[in-house]
């Protein structure tokens, strides 16, 4: 009994890839890129995102407050959300490319070479999405250790470290780009599959062929 069939190989990259697009819509809009407590008060902890600011006290809890300009944003945030809003974009399209291309599905019947093409193009978008993902979480974690580490800041000055959302972020792009991995997979066992047998050769006609090969190097 075979397990790993193309369909189920097929089904395993969508579920993949929606994990992954799930995981990065998550990303974008959660305010924990970025944390920041101070040692003299250590009561407060602010967290920074692509859209919010946030600031946690125990008396009043946690409040969110939107950045006041776009123009105002440093660069890094400002690219990170073009990048983010590109890989919801084309994740989505990724789902909804390869549904149609999967087999068992009652679209584009007896139209193997669409269905092809749908999945060869839903792994192209999933790695598109994978990457547009990966890229401003690892802009935004490279300002951030610069920063960090940035001797004209002051000892006493609080500086901001990674937050939880760069850890979701880095693992829904890496879910992407395997799950775009895995359409490619899909679609080479296809082809495997339908590709024609080869027909064994007989044991005499192996013979005749090597009586043949004697008779001309005689």
């Amino acid at each position: 009994m075979v397990v790993l069939t193309t369909k189920v190989m097929q089904r395993t990259a969508l579920f993949v890839t929606f994990g992954g697009l799930v995981t990065s819509l998550i990303t974008t809009f959660l305010p924990f890129w970025k944390t920041m407590n101070s040692d003299l008060n250590e009561v407060e902890n602010w967290f920074s995102g692509l859209w919010h600011t946030c600031l946690y006290t125990e008396e009043v809890g946690i409040q969110c407050k939107a950045y006041d300009s776009i123009m105002g944003l440093p660069m890094d945030l400002q690219v990170s959300r073009v990048l983010m809003s590109v890989s919801i974009v084309t994740g989505g399209c990724s789902v909804l490319a390869a549904f149609p291309g999967l087999e068992g599905v009652d679209m584009c019947v007896g139209q193997p070479s669409v269905k092809r093409l749908l999945l060869v193009f839903s792994g192209v978008l999933s790695w598109v999405s994978g990457l547009t993902t990966l890229a401003p979480v690892s802009l935004v974690a490279y300002t951030t250790v610069v920063e960090f580490w940035d001797e004209g800041f002051p000892d006493v000055m609080p500086r901001w470290e990674y937050g939880e959302a760069m850890f979701s972020g880095w693992f829904g792009g890496l879910a992407l780009i395997i799950g775009g991995t895995l359409f490619f997979v899909a679609v080479c066992m296809g082809d495997y599959e339908q590709m024609p047998p080869s027909e064994p050769r007989s044991p005499q006609a192996k013979h005749r062929t090597r009586h043949y090969q004697k008779t001309e190097v005689l």
